[in-house]
């Protein structure tokens, strides 16, 4: 426990202060340094992010930086996403969603490194 713990530190610091994702670097260390296996990981990151999305949320809307109509839309849409990617996730083997999981923070990665090059 002390280690999620902990890993739920870091990996928030890191990704606030690199505007990434917190599941890109929740899921690897959840699989890698706990041991969980990759779905497991991604549905911890996934149930995690709901009270860190509802406190920033909150609190970005105290200073006027959040749309309640389209927050409305897009959390009605992504819960359809989410149950779809629950279905999909059961149905693909384990190592498919590994490559594809590597493929995202590849992209996520050459995202940042271009944004960093272009300033």
């Amino acid at each position: 426990m002390v280690v999620a713990i902990l890993i739920g530190i870091l990996a928030g610091i890191v990704s606030g202060m690199l505007g990434v994702g917190g599941g890109s670097l929740f899921v690897p260390a959840l699989a890698v340094v706990i041991g969980l296996s990759h779905i497991e990981a991604e549905a911890t990151s996934l149930l995690a992010i709901v009270p860190v999305a509802a406190v920033g949320a909150w609190r970005q809307r105290r200073y006027g930086n959040v749309r309640v109509r389209d927050a409305a839309v897009l959390g009605v849409v992504a819960i359809g996403g989410g149950a779809a990617g629950v279905v999909i996730a059961n149905a693909v083997p384990e190592r498919a969603l590994e490559i594809g999981f590597a493929a995202l923070l590849l992209f996520v990665a050459s995202q940042l490194v271009r944004r960093a090059l272009v300033r």
